[in-house]
């Protein structure tokens, strides 16, 4: 159905982006390069207000279903970067120290550029409308549902009949497949801290203090132990402790020590179940050793969820590159908010740069990832025929 984009400029896209990541909300520069190229296809791209998101739509002027409003789809690419120190050896290595698209956003910002290319070539056979989604944050700071409130589902006119994202991944899946399932796919997060505050003082004189450091330390290793003595054995869940501070010298006990973990689940009421397990288990024990404890939670995302008549149609397009997923990534997205408004899916295309096992290969979000350029006309179609098979009048 569409001519195939010409990969070197997709190329040529993608390496300016890697060189010059961005993190978080704010990416005015990744912002400014997708605003221009979209503006070159013809398109009038809008900028966001509360973030650096760029929205735009492609209007098809093929005849719509007759006595039916014309139905609109979804394409999302996530456009942010990671702290991450980039050791990869490729020549277009980030140029920003401790900032990398370790996740491969990079690519998936260019194929939706040569998505909007193909999809404005063909927009003569398109009976509908195509929405372009480009956001900032996905790397936890919620920029999908911070496009949800600048109204990204309202930029056609009419709210889309189902939405779409791909991820690239550089060792979940073969090279060039095309990986989902329907139902859960990847899991609901949940962010915790916990402040212990207890009485420092001179480490030569335990006995005089209210040591917080051995109190988180019984914390996070009770904490590892509770989730086989908290939920059904069949009912899979993931708690990780990512950060752990306290103190400043050897010979000093801190008045404070804090970590942080995530917690991760299938299905809200698992994930309530053990955000108010940690909360109580905490607090408790710092009351053991005499101390106290406060216990932020941040619920962040909720499970991702496809809509199993989109895979349907997904793995209709994919055609022999499909693969079905034996079951869900403990993974989040943010993606999970749009799905939760829209019907839709989000699919895994394998990314392992060629010579490279896909087993092996680092993974993404790791300094040495590395992401195949081969795959970018694969995606950019991919993201294509999605629209354009989701745009054909249904029976």
């Amino acid at each position: 159905m569409f001519a195939i984009d010409p990969t070197a400029q997709l190329v040529a896209l993608r390496h300016e982006l890697h060189r010059h990541p961005e993190i978080g909300l704010r990416l005015p520069a990744t912002q400014a390069l997708v605003h221009e190229t979209l503006t070159g296809l013809g398109l009038a791209p809008a900028r966001g207000r509360d973030c650096s998101s760029v929205t735009a739509v492609v209007r098809g002027t093929a005849p719509g279903p007759a006595g039916r409003a014309r139905p609109v789809v979804l394409l999302r690419a996530d456009m942010d970067a990671l702290p991450v120190q980039e050791t990869a050896e490729v020549d277009y290595r980030s140029r920003v120290p401790g900032v990398m698209h370790a996740c491969g956003h990079d690519l998936h910002t260019a194929a939706l550029l040569g998505a909007a290319r193909l999809l404005v070539e063909s927009s003569d056979r398109l009976p509908g409308d195509v929405i372009l989604m480009f956001q900032p944050g996905e790397e936890g700071h919620d920029g999908a549902r911070v496009m949800l409130g600048e109204g990204v589902l309202a930029a056609a006119g009419a709210e889309p009949s189902s939405a779409w994202a791909l991820h690239v991944m550089s060792n979940v899946v073969p090279p060039a497949v095309v990986a989902s399932r329907p139902g859960a796919l990847m899991a609901a997060s949940t962010r915790f801290t916990v402040t212990v505050r207890g009485a420092g003082g001179h480490a030569a004189t335990p006995h005089l203090n209210r040591d917080p450091i051995l109190a988180a330390a019984d914390m996070v290793t009770g904490l590892y132990g509770l989730l086989p003595r908290t939920i059904p054995p069949l009912a899979p869940a993931v708690l990780s402790i990512g950060s752990f501070h306290g103190g400043e010298s050897s010979n000093v006990v801190p008045a404070e020590a804090a970590f942080a973990g995530t917690l991760r689940a299938f299905d809200e009421a698992t994930m309530r179940g053990l955000e108010e397990r940690v909360r109580r288990y905490c607090e408790a024990l710092a009351a053991a050793h005499a101390l106290t404890a406060e216990v932020e939670v941040q619920p962040k995302y909720p499970v991702t969820v496809n809509d199993e008549e989109a895979i349907a149609l997904a793995r209709a397009v994919a055609g022999p590159a499909w693969q079905e997923l034996a079951g869900p990534l403990a993974t989040s997205e943010d993606f999970a908010h749009v799905l939760a408004r829209v019907p839709g899916a989000m699919l895994l295309v394998g990314a392992t740069p060629a010579g490279a096992d896909w087993t092996t290969a680092p993974a993404n979000h790791a300094p040495d990832a590395v992401f195949d350029d081969a795959v970018l006309p694969v995606a950019a179609r991919l993201y294509a025929a999605l629209a354009g098979r989701a745009l054909e009048p249904r029976p």
